[in-house]
């Protein structure tokens, strides 16, 4: 368990490992590169969490795993894995949908209600999350 745990750039809570990006890249390419370290965008399932992933980004706003899109023929919000959104974090007036945004946190200056639907094409750094035990 030590050794997945103390991988080089990955930072360890509560159960999963999180890398924050140098780079900017759309959500797409950021899933893509997620994806290739065995990972995904972030899932932020509690408080603990968004607090965790505040200090993570150190003050930049980040792509997360949350986008609105077609799943099963309706047009919804879902996370990368397609799991339901049971917390949210919305910066207020920010919930407005239009086919195909994708969600960053760190918009605005609150740091809990600070998520943000936005073009999936803007560049952003990312965070992904890779679970350890389901």
């Amino acid at each position: 368990t030590e050794r997945l745990i103390n991988q080089p750039g990955w930072r360890y809570f509560s159960c999963s490992l999180y890398y924050i990006s140098t780079d900017r890249k759309s959500w797409d390419e950021s899933r893509q590169d997620c994806r290739a370290r065995g990972a995904d965008l972030l899932i932020i399932n509690s408080r603990e969490e968004q607090d965790f992933t505040e200090k993570l980004r150190g003050g930049q706003t980040a792509w997360i795993g949350l986008s609105y899109r077609l799943i099963e023929g309706v047009w919804r919000w879902g996370w990368v894995d397609d799991s339901a959104v049971t917390t949210s974090f919305w910066r207020p007036g920010q919930t407005y949908m239009y086919r195909r945004s994708c969600v960053i946190t760190g918009s605005g200056s609150d740091p809990v209600l600070n998520w943000s639907n936005i073009n999936c094409y803007e560049q952003h750094v990312w965070i992904c999350e890779k679970r350890l035990f389901s």
